[in-house]
């Protein structure tokens, strides 16, 4: 189980989280949706100490650590315990497909470089990569290193894999195999916080929908309560803004 409780995250005098809470079960898919500016990135970011909160708690299963005490021990086992899969996909340049996926069990998990090998190749044979393994980012099309990315992600058996609009940069033809490959990451039961604006995505794989503005949680529940019947009039104004309203009345 994951747990966020009123996290609090400020650059200069801008408030970017106001006391957001949010709670995922084991195993459970949750998307965040959002305009830009909402606090989305900034919220994951700070579940992974990419950035540092000023406030509230994080309970990864039985470790729960504040967010304005926690030690560099603190932060580094919540960093074993996740991963994060980010828009640009933040490969290593001079590094292979296959060593790219290994860099982080034999540096940061200390695991044997044969054992390692055998897991990330496994890994990218789940994501379609076999025939890319000792091809540089270069050689790679968008997609390709966003499934690097994804494999890597996986490898590390983390409790909770963070996914940061994980198809924005890709070009629109990319975006689908891309989204397969997620899918078929959530299937395997693993626990994910997903932000992303691809609603169908959302809709067939989600648990549970949470929509931020403005730093905030304005609403929260599941795909069809969200798409269907929002109570917040915020969110009705996002969702007529990109649903097609051919598929939903809001």
């Amino acid at each position: 189980m994951i747990e966020v409780k009123n996290i609090k995250k400020s650059f200069g005098k801008l408030r970017v989280l106001h006391d957001v809470s949010i709670k995922v079960g084991t195993g459970d898919v949750v998307v965040i949706l959002g305009p830009s500016g909402s606090g989305k990135t900034t919220l994951l970011r700070c579940i992974n100490f990419l950035e540092k909160a000023d406030a509230g708690s994080l309970t990864i299963g039985e470790k729960t650590v504040d967010f304005a005490k926690c030690s560099k021990k603190d932060i580094l086992e919540i960093r074993r315990r996740t991963a994060f899969v980010f828009q640009n996909y933040n490969l290593f340049n001079n590094k292979t497909a296959l060593e790219n996926v290994m860099e982080g069990l034999v540096a940061a998990r200390g695991m044997p470089r044969n054992i390692a090998r055998e897991r990330a190749e496994h890994e990218l044979e789940k994501v379609g990569l076999t025939d890319r393994l000792d091809y540089y980012p270069c050689r790679l099309s968008g997609g390709q290193q966003q499934r690097v990315g994804i494999a890597r992600a996986v490898a590390l058996d983390p409790d909770v894999i963070l996914f940061d609009e994980p198809t924005s940069a890709l070009d629109p033809e990319l975006v689908g195999e891309t989204l397969e490959v997620i899918k078929k990451v959530a299937k395997e039961g693993r626990t994910m916080i997903v932000v992303t604006h691809e609603m169908s995505f959302a809709e067939d794989v989600a648990d549970n929908v949470v929509f931020m503005d403005g730093g905030y949680i304005v609403e929260e529940g599941t795909p069809q309560k969200i798409f269907t019947h929002p109570e917040q009039e915020r969110t009705k104004q996002f969702l007529r803004r990109i649903l097609p309203q051919s598929e939903y009345t809001i």
